[in-house]
């Protein structure tokens, strides 16, 4: 097995990881990272209208 048969085949396995991964995203359909996609947005606990304290150090 030369350098050439070792870079051929590392090629494979980077394609097939590729696939695996985007295979791994699609298949669980469009709702499967609805949570992560809203997480930014899961701060809401707080009252806006509340003034905001400044740490004092």
């Amino acid at each position: 097995m030369d350098m050439n048969d070792l870079r051929a085949l590392s090629t494979v396995l980077m394609f097939l990881t590729f696939l695996g991964i985007i295979f791994w995203t699609v298949i669980g359909g469009p709702d499967r990272f609805r949570d992560d996609a809203n997480l930014p947005f899961a701060d809401d606990d707080h009252d806006e209208s509340e003034p905001k304290q400044e740490k004092s150090s």
